[in-house]
Formats: structure tokens, sequence, C-alpha cells
């Protein structure tokens, strides 16, 4: 089946923003919001979103969705969470960076930091971070995955345990309502698990659109991290349990 115009417009949508609402939609396209739920109902069949109540979300299961469109996933709100995490970050600090377009937006956001060590086993963080010229940049070998930039395997593990970071600076590809971390790749949790096991703080990035994904691996726990930055309130069960595990979050709008 193919799509329409307007199912590519509202799927490109979805791309950009992690989901998108029947009510918004109808008013965007002028249309009924028994047709934009025909729509929904339609490019879920086509396996392109998942419906929830009220809309539809990007698909997520066992594998990711693209590279490319997770960068454009939430851009603006990843920019606001990175600067919110860089703020923290002070100078003169070490810290290790792994694969994420949400970790890449923070090293943005310390390109103006001084007497930074940065380890990364994620290639476009080390390339953002050259314009640093006040910043050693050590990259963490392994195996390359030419789909995001990113080292993992067991070179790139026994790289991470020769240091012990100040910062961990992490992403994930969901987190789920019992505050576990996920991810796709089982190799790439093998790292992230030792970064944090390295590491004297853990700071997780990740905004709410993640949330609403899940996936097969288990990185760790929310009671692992010490300040999670995202975007909006998670459950109110999942904030008292912050509360218990001593997480901070730091919500930015």
């Amino acid at each position: 089946m193919s799509l329409s115009f307007r199912q590519s417009d509202i799927l490109k949508i979805a791309k950009q923003d992690g989901r998108v609402m029947v009510e918004e939609l109808a008013e965007t396209f002028n249309v009924t919001v028994q047709t934009i739920r025909r729509d929904l109902s339609e490019l879920a069949d086509m396996g392109k979103l998942d419906r929830v109540h009220g809309g539809a979300v990007l698909r997520s299961g066992v594998s990711n969705i693209g590279y490319e469109d997770r960068r454009a996933l939430n851009a603006d709100t990843k920019t606001r969470i990175a600067q919110a995490c860089a703020q923290d970050i002070p100078d003169g600090a070490s810290l290790f960076m792994n694969i994420g377009t949400s970790t890449e937006a923070v090293a943005r956001q310390l390109l103006n930091h001084k007497d930074l060590m940065v380890v990364t086993n994620n290639m476009n963080v080390a390339n953002i971070l050259v314009e640093n010229t006040d910043c050693e940049i050590v990259v963490a070998g392994g195996v390359l995955r030419r789909s995001d930039g990113g080292l993992v395997g067991n070179l790139t593990i026994s790289t991470i345990e020769q240091f012990k970071f100040d910062y961990a600076v992490i992403g994930c590809s969901a987190l789920d309502a019992e505050g576990d971390l996920l991810d796709f790749d089982f190799q790439e949790v093998r790292v992230s698990q030792t970064i944090i096991a390295q590491a004297r703080q853990t700071l997780l990035v990740a905004d709410h659109s993640k949330f609403q994904r899940t996936a097969p691996a288990r990185i760790a726990s929310l009671a692992e991290v010490d300040v999670f930055y995202t975007d909006l309130p998670v459950t109110d069960d999942l904030q008292h349990k912050c509360v218990e595990w001593q997480t901070r979050l730091n919500i930015g709008q």
C-alpha cells in the first residue's frame, strides 16, 4: 500500500516530534478527525506508526529508527536538555560520552568549556569537540558501526576500563515505567554499563519521546543515575522512585 501525500506528511511530523495527535493533525490538514484516525490506522497497519490514545507514535520494538531521523527528532528540545547538562559540568572535568544524538547535542554545548578531557566511543562527538582546542579527546577503539559512527565491542570496553571519569554523559533508546534504561544493541549496552561503572557521576540525557518507546536490552536503572535531564515530567510513580533512589530530575521546557 502506497502512502498518500497527507500520510507522508503525517509520517514526517512523527519523525520530527516523536508522536502525532489526532486533533492537531485534523486542524493542520483541515480535515475531520475521522479522516486522520483512518490515516493513522493505515499507517499502523503498514508498520510505520503505533497507535496510542489520541494519536500515534513512531514504531519501536527490536530495531531502532534511522540515525538521521533520530538526529532530527525533537532537535530543539535536545538542545535545551544539552544546555542544562553542560551547565552542570565544570571546567577541568573528565568525562565519557557514549553513542547517541542527545550526547552529540551535549558535545556542542561543551565547545566553550576549558581544560576538558573527553573519552568517547562516538566518532560524531569526537568530530564536534575538535573545534574546542582546550579539550583533550580520547577515542575508544573498537568495531566501527557505520550507521551512527559508534565504536563497540571488547576493545572499546577494555579501553574504558583504563579510566575513572568524573562524569559519564549517556543516552538511551527507551525508558520504561519501572525506570529501566533500554537499548537495541547488546554490544552498546555492555559499553554503557562499563561507562557507568567507571564514572563518579552518571548524567542521563533523554527527551520525552524515549518514554513512549520500547527496546529489548536493559542498560541499567535510573537508580544508578545521579541526574536525569529531560523535558517533560515522568509519571508520579517514577518520580517517587527517583526520590528514593536519590536520582535528581532536571526537567526543562
